[in-house]
């Protein structure tokens, strides 16, 4: 007979183990299937290898500029093989805590592919065995990978998707990033500071997209004077690959095109969902452009089957799948007032040199949907804190209803912006107003000054500029 569990979740990612953890806290017997690491893509293979990468990079930036801060030195230089060992080191810390969590809430971890097999049914196989196991709830977290075009397919030594950029075996002195969002971005600002010739391409007339024009702007500004070089409206028609070389062939929007040779390529051209062989169609969840289509509630439409995370479609955030995990967890558990996720309320972080985040309404967005606004802005250039640490370049960005004194959208670009989005994040969950924002008290000195002066100078009241 099939081992029973109150809630299967398919997948150990970030969604899916913090899913498993709630459902466990909330009384209900719990497992989690795993084909391979706990902790998912982001903690073996995004989020977390990667910043401690860009950690790297970001002490080389700084042993450069020693004698701004009173240092000197000769001769230092990094070893890559180091580097990528500690980012390693870094992943496996942390999924090895996932499994401590495993353990500690008494989730039972079932290593294997899973497969829906009829209602509340799932087959797990592993070296060719199967087990069955029969569940309530069945949640998928499956995740998403890496998107390919055809005649461009990566081949994990000269192209690359974000796998082999985060493992790479010896330092490319040239190199082409296909696409700047998030992926693209992280990685060809880790490369272009530890001195490789970086060149992006971005099919949009801007890098970074889905940011507010003007921090767009300025972030492509602060990489095309790091020395990094940026083709938007354009796209890679062809790459062909030689022994030791990429070459590829770059449309410009107007048809024109030329060629351009690096020693690797990365592909960050979007992801897809993982819903292949999980026995979808039979179990009748439908799937959409590679995603499975959920209600507000995570629920697919098949009684008992659940989908949460990258494998439901956009924002691709860790911080949104383990919100909706929590979500899906509770409302399976009865728990009472529990509501659905609003997109409008989730940050997102670019963790390049300068960082990037936001959360809510561009201008554009905000113009666009009829409301009368008014924006605030403060740059890093006022801030005491941001001088002293050298990091004065930058700026706050802040979006308002002007009727209702909405906090509608915040936007940043600057040093450990990432660690500052939280305040307007929390000021967008808990409604506070511009007026109730405008009055709040912030420490001095700190960055987080500049989210004060920021709201203040959408009323034209900034004090430091």
């Amino acid at each position: 007979m099939a081992e029973q569990f109150d809630v299967i979740v398919v997948g150990g990612g970030p969604g899916g183990y913090v899913c498993a953890i709630r459902a466990a806290q909330l009384g209900l017997k719990t497992a989690v299937v795993e084909r391979d690491r706990l902790g998912g893509i982001c903690l073996n293979w995004g989020c977390i290898p990667t910043k401690a990468l860009l950690r790297s990079s970001e002490i080389w930036h700084l042993m450069h500029r020693l004698s701004e801060f009173g240092f000197s030195a000769d001769n230092f230089k990094f070893d890559l093989v180091k580097i990528v060992e500690r980012s390693r080191k870094v992943s496996q810390q942390l999924s090895n805590g996932v499994a401590f969590l495993m353990k500690k809430h008494k989730i039972a971890v079932i290593a294997g592919e899973a497969r829906l097999t009829g209602k509340g049914l799932l087959q797990v196989t592993k070296d060719g065995k199967s087990e069955s196991y029969s569940a309530k709830n069945i949640v998928l977290a499956t995740g998403a990978r890496a998107r390919t075009f055809p005649g461009m397919e990566p081949d994990g030594r000269l192209i690359w998707t974000y796998r082999e950029a985060m493992v790479p075996q010896a330092f490319p002195k040239s190199l082409l990033v296909v696409g700047s969002g998030a992926i693209g971005i992280e990685f060809a600002s880790f490369f272009r500071t530890l001195g490789s010739e970086v060149t992006v391409v971005e099919v949009l007339d801007r890098i970074l997209p889905v940011e507010d024009e003007e921090i767009s702007s300025l972030a492509a500004k602060a990489f095309a004077k790091q020395g990094m070089k940026i083709r938007t409206s354009s796209t890679v028609d062809k790459l062909e690959k030689a022994q030791d070389s990429v070459t590829a062939t770059i449309k410009a929007k107007d048809g024109k095109t030329d060629t351009l040779t690096v020693e690797r390529v990365i592909l960050a051209v979007g992801i897809v969902g993982n819903v292949e062989n999980l026995g979808l169609e039979q179990a009748g969840v439908k799937v959409e452009r590679t995603h499975i289509i959920v209600n507000a509630w995570g629920e697919t439409g098949s009684p008992g089957v659940w989908a949460i995370g990258d494998v439901v479609g956009a924002p691709w955030l860790a911080h949104k799948a383990m919100h909706e995990g929590v979500i899906v967890a509770e409302r399976m558990a009865g728990v009472k007032g529990v509501h659905p996720l609003d997109v409008s309320k989730i940050p997102g972080c670019t963790y390049c040199w300068p960082q990037v985040a936001s959360v809510g309404m561009t201008e554009a967005a905000a113009k666009a949907s009829g409301r009368k606004i008014k924006v605030g802005r403060f740059p890093f250039l006022g801030n005491g804190k941001a001088i002293a640490l050298g990091e004065a370049e930058g700026l706050v960005k802040t979006v308002f209803d002007t009727d209702t004194g909405e906090l509608l959208g915040a936007h940043m670009i600057g040093a450990e912006v990432t660690e500052l989005i939280h305040g307007y994040t929390i000021a967008r969950s808990l409604e506070a107003t511009e007026a109730e924002l405008g009055t709040t008290i912030f420490p001095h000195p700190t960055l987080s000054e500049m989210l004060h002066e920021a709201v203040l100078d959408a009323d034209k009241k900034a004090l430091h500029i």
